[in-house]
């Protein structure tokens, strides 16, 4: 029987972290987990599906600013009981929208320089990055030799790491994921969902920019968890980049559809010849004014004093760009997907998350 691994989980708990540390805990993968991160899981909002595998005895939080060298340094300094760590995992990284490239830069880049650097000094014998899907936007499927020409700052800064993480002596894979839904997602499917249900709350119609064929492709947490575990340690997968995305294809329609069905409220779309000519910028500020105090009435008249959600949408969000990956080199290594695509029983869980923890809304879910 194969030993099992020690594994570090760099941002384990930030929301791709938290549901990896569960699947590797459920699943009986390894023998000891680190997890770090600048914000100890007492107030990251851990729902207790997540917080009972924190507590598993195989589980051991280390705080540490990865951004500051010597506290990544410290991160990933073992004990007695082990030699070395056989997987690392970046989930780590300031993803928060409507900062300053600046902010990314350190976040981002300085941070996972960081983090390459001590693992290669500490021997870690294979280092798994999570990237953005957002380092390229077409109308067709992108695959992984694709031009890349980042349209976030935090894909930039992902992108420019990728360099870095490549030249390293350490046997590395990154993965760059689609939009990443489920439970615990503040940012993704659930700030569409959180929009939605300020439009219900509003009792208005919900109209989007551009049309509904932009592609936003998506792939559910579980099924990620499951590629970054799948690449570990699989020597053909050193070296190399995989898009990680479900086959559904999803569009901003696909998914508008859905929410429409979850909140019964009306969709329709601004058409790309008008879209052409708003000022994003201004469009964006409008909006989020707009959303921002609905979303603190609503959570008011259900007597939430509290939640980490914010239906805040950044600009960069309302481009006209495609998120369009082709998944076809993660399949051809054997991977398989559990969970095919986006359904409105999906968002619903991932909501439920949010509306057991008493942070969301009830009234506005129907």
């Amino acid at each position: 029987m194969e030993q099992k691994k020690n594994v570090i989980i760099l941002g384990g708990c930030g929301f791709i972290g938290r549901n990896l540390v569960a699947y590797l805990v459920s699943n009986k993968l390894v023998n000891r987990l680190r997890v770090v991160d600048k914000v100890p899981p007492q107030v990251a909002w851990l729902h207790p599906e997540h917080q009972k595998y924190f507590d598993d005895p195989i589980v051991e939080f280390k705080h540490a600013n990865l951004v500051v060298l010597e506290s990544c340094k410290n991160a990933f300094l073992v004990d007695d009981e082990i030699s070395g760590w056989d997987y690392a995992i970046n989930c780590a990284g300031e993803t928060k929208y409507g900062q300053s490239s600046l902010i990314y830069k350190e976040g981002v880049y300085k941070l996972s320089s960081h983090c390459i650097e001590v693992a290669t000094l500490c021997k870690v014998k294979h280092y798994i990055d999570i990237s953005s899907g957002q380092v390229f936007s077409s109308d067709k499927p992108g695959d992984e030799e694709h031009d890349c020409a980042p349209w976030t700052y935090v894909a930039k800064w992902k992108h420019e790491a990728e360099s870095i993480i490549r030249k390293s002596r350490t046997k590395c894979t990154i993965l760059r994921p689609a939009l990443v839904y489920g439970r615990g997602d503040r940012q993704g499917l659930t700030s569409r969902a959180m929009v939605a249900a300020i439009y219900k709350f509003l009792n208005e119609p919900m109209k989007f920019l551009w049309d509904s064929d932009i592609r936003v492709n998506t792939v559910h947490v579980d099924d990620l968890c499951r590629a970054i575990w799948y690449v570990c340690g699989r020597e053909e997968a050193v070296g190399q980049i995989y898009n990680v995305v479900d086959q559904a294809g999803s569009t901003q329609g696909s998914l508008a559809s859905m929410l429409s069905e979850i909140f019964k409220v009306k969709v329709s779309y601004y058409g790309n010849l008008v879209s052409s000519v708003v000022d994003l910028g201004n469009a964006a500020d409008e909006a989020n004014d707009k959303h921002l105090v609905a979303w603190a009435n609503a959570c008011q008249q259900d007597d939430i004093q509290n939640t980490p959600l914010s239906p805040y949408m950044d600009f960069e969000l309302l481009q006209n760009k495609h998120l369009n990956l082709d998944g076809t080199k993660l399949r051809n290594l054997g991977f398989t997907y559990t969970v095919p695509k986006p359904t409105v029983e999906s968002i619903r869980e991932a909501l439920k998350y949010f509306l057991d923890m008493k942070v969301f809304p009830p009234s506005l879910v129907p």
